[in-house]
């Protein structure tokens, strides 16, 4: 039998509250919550970062996002690519193993743009900061840009260099702009920052033309005798909420709510795709951190809770910032199932590099775990015969500010004061393990209501030791 497919679709901003599967009421996700049946639904999964750009590095890396040269906050559209030409990566792991590859959508990792006088900025020169305002007036879009997905191991790519709200907006090709954006967007819808436009852009296009494209890429995949990795990162439902017209008012939780509707319509295209190779295909759908729940204007965030009853919002270290919906379905995965046990999206490498036998990984240590990077496959909790036994580690995360996050059992330490993302207070980051910060016990505190840091410190101190000793981090360095 041939290797199973795998297709990952990455949602952006959406809350692990966004699905009716994960308790929605005013927003209907039939196509996930179809996929959730078929697969298994984990409740207590998080992106690596509570932000889009260090998240998708963990993601793509199974790496931990301050391994990277961005240590807090997010890229912008034109800033220099975070990931090195020469990294292991997921899509370069699938092509080494004889997969087709192909990416479609949000990127947001950076590119090497090159400015009009011929120069270049570079991630990993001394002094790096991210320029998240970048208008690009002063990029040459006739060059082609380097260290992109083309670079790392996916052999086709379709998308646009960030959010949606950040400039250039255009469409990207392979390595290169598609109708070269030299016109001023004068329609900036909300939060869109200003910069340039390729003729005819069309904010609410966005998202449909990709998964046109992705549909396409898969069609033309199946009985090619050989298996493919499709990955696709959604637009939506993150800001500006542009919901094109025929999910336009199809929920009862405004256009976000209706940017919901899109990714679930998103993920019913590539369903009917792939056809009958659904049945020999991993599919894995996730969303990049929290919803934002400042943003009224886009929809209702009182009676629709985009992130359930946890605490916070995007951005933040507590849970609302990085605990997100995950489902993965597919080939000797159980069906219906529902897990409990801490995961992360860093697991996915290693997790899809053990379920579909690559090589990718290494096992070690009494219980035969299968690690790439730093992440820890997850693979024995898909399987049907499995019982939910998750492997005990101190698991990190970070807020917006780079403020860290820890997890061990119920266990969550967070060093710093505050949210160190959007809501207040936000406070301030310490990660010496020695100054103050918050301990919650998600066990008999889930939304995180008792801060315990006066009589487990000691505790935290425990976790952020060990965290140091078994990933090379460095305390004291933010």
């Amino acid at each position: 039998m041939m290797k199973p497919n795998v297709v990952i679709v990455l949602a952006d901003d959406l809350g692990w509250g966004d699905l009716s599967c994960y308790g929605a009421t005013r927003i209907h996700t039939p196509n996930l919550d179809a996929l959730a049946a078929r697969g298994v639904r984990f409740t207590d999964s998080h992106a690596s970062s509570a932000v889009c750009t260090p998240s998708r590095y963990s993601l793509l890396t199974g790496s931990y996002p301050w391994r990277s040269p961005l240590k807090s906050g997010v890229l912008g559209g034109l800033d220099p690519a975070i990931i090195a030409v020469d990294a292991p990566t997921l899509p370069r792991d699938f092509h080494d193993a004889g997969y087709r590859t192909g990416a479609f959508g949000k990127w947001h990792l950076g590119l090497g743009w090159t400015d009009l006088d011929g120069s270049t900025r570079d991630a990993f020169s001394p002094g790096f900061a991210a320029e998240m305002q970048g208008h690009g007036r002063d990029i040459d879009y006739n060059v082609p840009f380097r260290g992109g997905p083309t670079a790392l191991g996916f052999e086709t790519y379709f998308g646009i260099a960030g959010s949606l709200d950040m400039p250039p907006y255009c469409f990207l090709d392979q390595d290169r702009a598609v109708g070269v954006p030299l016109e001023e967007k004068t329609r900036l819808v909300t939060s869109q920052r200003p910069g340039l436009q390729s003729p005819g852009w069309q904010d609410d296009a966005v998202d449909t033309t990709v998964v046109a494209r992705a549909a396409d890429w898969i069609r033309a995949q199946r009985g090619g005798g050989e298996p493919f990795f499709a990955y696709v990162a959604t637009a939506a439902p993150h800001r500006p909420c542009v919901p094109p017209e025929f999910v336009r008012g199809t929920t009862e939780a405004g256009p976000r709510g209706d940017g919901v509707a899109l990714v679930d319509w998103m993920v019913g295209e590539l369903v009917g795709a792939l056809g009958e190779a659904l049945e020999n295909t991993v599919f894995v759908f996730t969303s990049d951190n929290g919803a934002p729940t400042m943003f009224p204007d886009d929809g209702d965030v009182v009676v629709h809770r985009p992130n359930g009853h946890w605490r916070g919002q995007k951005a933040d270290a507590w849970e609302a910032g990085h605990r997100v919906p995950l489902i993965v379905a597919g080939p000797g995965i159980a069906a219906n199932k529902v897990c409990d046990e801490l995961v992360s999206l860093m697991d996915i490498r290693a997790t899809l590099a053990e379920h579909t036998a690559e090589p990718a990984g290494v096992r070690g240590g009494a219980e035969a775990v299968w690690r790439v990077g730093d992440g820890t496959s997850f693979a024995p909790l898909l399987r049907r015969e499995s019982a939910d036994a998750g492997v005990a580690r101190v698991l990190g995360h970070q807020a917006y500010d780079g403020t860290l996050v820890l997890r061990s059992g119920s266990g969550k330490a967070i060093f710093g004061t505050g949210s160190g993302g959007f809501s207040e207070p936000v406070g301030k980051p310490d990660d010496t393990g020695n100054g103050p910060g918050q301990f919650f016990d998600l066990a008999d505190d889930p939304t995180e209501t008792t801060n315990l840091w006066p009589n487990r410190a000691g505790q935290a101190l425990d976790m952020i030791e060990t965290f140091e000793r078994t990933t090379g981090f460095i305390r004291g360095t933010r």
